[in-house]
């Protein structure tokens, strides 16, 4: 009796955990577009790695910035010498005196302080392109901050039309099981043919197929909205917006010139593009002051034994100072200097040309989107006056069909096109809305 309790019970904990319907499903999640750009945002991978990067380049321009500062080092050191023997000179009363002893262990320490007091020019010409691609590096995150932006409201109305999709297409079914329902009574009252009923049920199932696979792009568009956002993949998200009317930020006509002005002002993109010429252009002038003289100021404080600096020499502690001032110039090195201020203003001329390259494409992006807006617009209407008639003329089909003018067939053709009209101005307003956040992105907002 007890194995068979445990056999039970082992029964439903495999039943509890396998079983779709006991499963625990998460609970759904309701997010408007802002909300799920916000998650993006705090959980994106991408982006992290754009801010590691920034926080690389800003460690870079301290580097930069200490390299004209002094610098203080310690040493210290042990040898060990060979036996020698002492030099020594006799005095007129007492013992020679010893000039050079058989020292063999000899103890240094120092205390160094260097100064580079001038650079030519050098060391603040590589700050000033540290900060440059610091800055680079900042825009760079902004654009994949709009890049990430773009793709969740890419994603997020990619749901929110799969389910208004699926919403139509269920009321589709829905209306094509009453025709089925009514065809097949009539059948049975000998109303109609039987061809009509095999075409009624032929229409449902074909209303049933394109449900189905408006079911699993719904599913997918889901998952990957739950990607961008951090969820899991099998997360419920309900979109809390729907396809309304279109914002008022770009009805109507689009004037392309002010857009274009404010894409070149505010895109990302560019403006990281003119901060890496500026650094390119200070990299050349740091290469420059190679050929020019550099100024060192250094001093240092050694305590050592014997110290080689007093004489004679004594076997203990003492300790000696220095301070003195440098200039090195480097007179020729072999092309080296040149090289690197070519490697620069090629740099400069590489950077340049992606930038001409990129207004010339930002030119043609902003005209692109400003005709999907403008089209789109125009297809929501053209696709909401479908939807009119068409109801229209399945009223008029139906009335008809009732008062036995046609056949059921013309009632199911005209239900089908209902619905494609329905879908037709689901994704024209969807349409509408992914042609208005492209067009945000083309002028960088």
């Amino acid at each position: 009796m007890r194995n068979c309790t445990v056999a039970t019970s082992a029964i439903l904990y495999v039943l509890w955990f396998m079983h779709p319907a006991l499963a625990q499903e998460p609970p759904t999640l309701r997010l408007t577009l802002d909300d799920a750009v916000a998650r993006a945002m705090a959980t994106s991978h991408r982006l992290a790695e754009a801010r590691a990067r920034e926080r690389v380049a800003v460690a870079g321009v301290g580097a930069r910035e200490a390299a004209d500062r002094p610098t203080v080092a310690a040493t210290a050191g042990y040898v060990r010498t060979n036996h020698v023997v002492e030099y020594a000179v006799p005095t007129l009363i007492g013992p020679a005196r010893v000039l050079y002893p058989d020292v063999p262990n000899n103890y240094k320490s120092r205390l160094e302080l260097t100064w580079p007091i001038y650079t030519s020019g050098q060391a603040d010409a590589l700050e000033r392109s540290a900060r440059a691609e610091a800055d680079a590096v900042a825009a760079e995150v902004s654009a994949t901050q709009a890049d990430l932006r773009l793709e969740v409201t890419r994603a997020y109305w990619a749901v929110v039309t799969a389910k208004a999709a699926v919403g139509v297409l269920e009321q589709g079914v829905a209306r094509t099981q009453a025709h089925v329902a009514e065809v097949t009574a009539r059948s049975r009252a000998g109303l109609v043919p039987p061809n009509e009923l095999a075409s009624a049920t032929a229409q449902e199932m074909r209303a049933r197929m394109l449900a189905i696979e408006a079911r699993t792009l719904r599913d997918v568009a889901v998952a990957e909205l739950a990607r961008l956002i951090g969820a899991a993949s099998d997360q419920p998200i309900e979109p809390a917006d729907d396809l309304g009317p279109t914002s008022a930020t770009f009805a109507g006509p689009v004037d392309v010139a002010p857009l274009l002005a404010a894409a070149r002002a505010d895109r990302q993109e560019r403006r990281a593009l003119q901060y890496r010429i500026a650094a390119a252009g200070e990299q050349r002038t740091a290469a420059a002051a190679g050929r020019l003289p550099m100024v060192f100021v250094s001093s240092g404080l050694e305590w050592s034994r014997p110290n080689p600096r007093i004489f004679p020499r004594t076997d203990q502690w003492d300790h000696t100072w220095d301070a003195g001032i440098g200039v090195t110039w480097s007179l020729w090195d072999g092309g080296r200097t040149s090289a690197a201020m070519a490697q620069a203003a090629g740099l400069v001329d590489v950077v340049t040309q992606r930038l001409e390259e990129f207004d010339s494409v930002l030119a043609v992006e902003v005209r692109q989107r400003s005709l999907e807006i403008e089209s789109g617009i125009a297809a929501v209407a053209a696709a909401s006056s479908g939807v009119e008639a068409s109801a229209e003329a399945r009223r008029v089909v139906e009335e008809r069909y009732r008062a036995g003018v046609i056949a059921q067939i013309e009632v199911l053709d005209a239900e089908f096109a209902l619905v494609q009209a329905e879908l037709d101005r689901t994704r024209a307003a969807a349409a509408v809305r992914l042609a208005e956040a492209r067009l945000a992105r083309a002028i960088g907002r």
